[in-house]
């Protein structure tokens, strides 16, 4: 099985700080299959470690890349895609 890739564009508006980098780590650690997020072209690390998330400093409209390997990739990684496209700093109505 090949690792499936995404790449998508963060939409919260304060990037991926403390709030939206722990709801997207805790996802990526339930998906149950390994996954990393990177920076443009830097280092990817591990997407469940929120500590790793927050460390790569990912601000609005910034772009990251996905990598998921193993069963269920695909769907993995739409869920993912979809956390960090959404706007998580937006006072919920």
């Amino acid at each position: 099985m090949t690792a499936v890739s995404r790449t998508v564009r963060i939409g919260s508006s304060h990037g991926l700080h403390a709030r939206p980098a722990k709801l997207f780590a805790q996802a990526a650690k339930d998906a149950g299959i390994p996954v990393t997020i990177a920076k443009d072209s830097g280092k990817p690390v591990n997407a469940a470690s929120i500590l790793g998330v927050i460390a790569l400093g990912v601000e609005h409209g910034d772009y990251v890349t996905l990598t998921a390997d193993g069963d269920g990739a695909d769907a993995v990684l739409d869920t993912l895609s979809e956390l960090l496209t959404t706007d998580h700093d937006e006072d919920p109505a």
